[in-house]
């Protein structure tokens, strides 16, 4: 039993030795990891740090000047509404007169055209009719009188008389 207590002894100091060796291990590749991420952050600090606090600077010098430019924005935006409500209020005013000029017109024109009508009538009735009449009666009239004045003396070789045409007045309008 000495022999096997010798060996168990001798296995545990073995693996002790093995344990210590890939702590020692470990240890080492920690060491070599932190140095090399030491070395990593302050890379970072000497080139990133330089370029995020100009980075804040150029926010900082620009807020106030985006602030305005809003402010601008905002205000014309404003004026520009106010702008458009103006002038559609104008062209809806240009719009509604301008329809009412069309239909004054349209009005006017239908009482001109009634009052063009109404005086055709008139001139037929008082004019035109009466100048027909006599022009109807004095055509009569020549038409008896050149019959009166030619029957007389003129007779052609048969016995019957010769009547000159009588030409038709032009109507009178």
């Amino acid at each position: 039993m000495d022999d096997k207590l010798t060996v168990f002894i001798a296995l545990t100091g073995i693996a002790v030795l093995l344990q210590a060796g890939v702590l020692l291990a470990m240890y080492l590749a920690m060491r070599k990891t932190t140095s090399d991420l030491q070395a990593l952050a302050a890379e970072v600090r000497t080139k990133v740090m330089p370029a995020i606090d100009q980075a804040q600077q150029i926010i900082t010098d620009v807020r106030p000047k985006l602030e305005i430019i809003a402010e601008n924005v905002r205000d014309t935006s404003t004026t520009v509404k106010a702008q458009v409500q103006r002038i559609d209020a104008t062209v809806n005013d240009m719009v509604d007169r301008a329809r009412l000029q069309v239909i004054r017109a349209d009005e006017l024109l239908g009482r001109t055209l009634d009052r063009v009508e109404h005086t055709s009538e008139f001139v037929q009735k008082t004019v035109v009719s009466p100048v027909r009449q006599i022009s109807g009666l004095m055509q009569g009239i020549t038409v008896g009188l050149e019959f009166l004045f030619a029957g007389r003396g003129r007779r052609n070789g048969g016995g019957r008389e010769e009547r000159r045409p009588v030409p038709q007045d032009e109507m009178f309008i």
